[in-house]
C-alpha cells in the first residue's frame, strides 16, 4: 500500500464507518496520546522498565495507531503525504548529505 492509497484507506474507513473526522484539535491530541503508548512500549521493551501484568508487547500496533491518526489529519488538512515526504527526503539530502558521514559520534 502507499502512502496515498493509505490516505484513500482512511479516508474511506471515515466516511463509512466514523461517521466524521474528529476536528483537527482533537486529533492532535489523540496523536499525542498514541505517541504515548508508542513511548511507554519501547521504554519496556528496549529501556530499563519492565512489563506490568496485563500489558503487551504491541509495539507495531502502536505505531500503526499513529500513522493512522497522521493520516487523518493529512486528509483532513489537505496535506498530501507522498508528496511532502518526498520534499522531505530532499531536503535532508541536500542539507545533511555529509554531516552524519562525517560525524566522528556515529562511527562505531
Amino acid at each position: 500500500m502507499t502512502i496515498k492509497e493509505a490516505q484513500e484507506a482512511v479516508d474511506r474507513w471515515i466516511k463509512e464507518y466514523g461517521v466524521r473526522y474528529f476536528s483537527e484539535l482533537t486529533n492532535m491530541a489523540v496523536l499525542t496520546e498514541e505517541v504515548g503508548e508508542l513511548a511507554r512500549v519501547i521504554a519496556r521493551k528496549y529501556g530499563d522498565q519492565s512489563f506490568k501484568e496485563g500489558e503487551k508487547d504491541n509495539l507495531g500496533e502502536e505505531m500503526a495507531d499513529i500513522l493512522w491518526v497522521l493520516l487523518c489529519l493529512a486528509n483532513q488538512t489537505g496535506v498530501d503525504l507522498t508528496a511532502e515526504l518526498e520534499k522531505s527526503i530532499e531536503k535532508k539530502t541536500q542539507r545533511d548529505s555529509l554531516r552524519h558521514i562525517q560525524n566522528k559520534k556515529l562511527m562505531a
